[in-house]
């Protein structure tokens, strides 16, 4: 059997698709926030950025390399299964990923 797999690239802002669509990386007060645009709404994000990225600095950790935004350090087991009991789909063992981290930190 063969199977014909089809990835669809939607701009997150319009819903529009388009193959010209990348994703981005924003962060803000401790979150990180991912979207998907197309060009001309990248040059909306940039507009509407533009003067807060101007007059704003970027941040370095110890290795020297930007920052990205973290999550403090938590009881893994805790929030595995905090997650489970609110429906979020969490491995045993591995890496519990960022956005279920961010949701038990503002659910405490």
């Amino acid at each position: 059997m063969a199977q014909k797999i089809v990835t669809i690239y939607t701009d997150d802002l319009t819903g529009e698709e388009t193959s010209e669509a990348a994703t981005h990386v924003i962060a803000l007060d401790g979150v990180t926030y991912e979207i998907d645009l197309g060009p001309d709404s990248y040059d909306q994000l940039l507009e509407a950025m533009g003067p807060f990225l101007k007059a704003g600095r970027k941040t370095k950790g110890k290795s020297g390399k930007p920052r990205a935004a973290s999550v403090p350090a938590q009881d893994t087991a805790a929030i595995r299964a905090w997650a489970r009991e609110n429906g979020y789909n969490v491995n045993d063992r591995g890496r519990v990923p960022v956005e279920i981290r961010e949701a038990y930190a503002k659910a405490e």
